[in-house]
């Protein structure tokens, strides 16, 4: 199995929850300089500690970035992970004679 398909089977994997990509989601709309965990929270409606167990799984499948900004975490987006996810999944579109482009 190739490296590119594993790597996009974990990113997809990690969407593959409602709460994660409400998470993601929330991100993308957030700020350019990123979303704060507590902001997140909020937005969300779940406890910290499961809030941070799904933004770790977003980090690790690169789909989200943390930083450090004094005593809060930002997140942001990857959205060059995000975007060759996408391109992957539309690599081959109509490759099969299909015209659905």
């Amino acid at each position: 199995m190739s490296k590119v398909l594993e790597r996009n089977a974990e990113r997809l994997a990690a969407l593959g929850h409602p709460v994660r990509l409400a998470i993601l989601r929330a991100v993308v709309k957030g700020p350019q300089n990123g979303t704060s965990a507590g902001d997140l929270q909020s937005q969300v409606g779940i406890p910290a500690s499961t809030l941070s167990h799904h933004l770790a799984t977003l980090n690790q499948a690169d789909l989200v970035k943390v930083e450090r900004s004094g005593n809060f975490l930002l997140y942001r987006c990857d959205f060059k992970a995000l975007r060759a996810l996408c391109d992957y999944l539309w690599q081959n579109c109509c490759a099969g004679g299909l015209d659905c482009c």
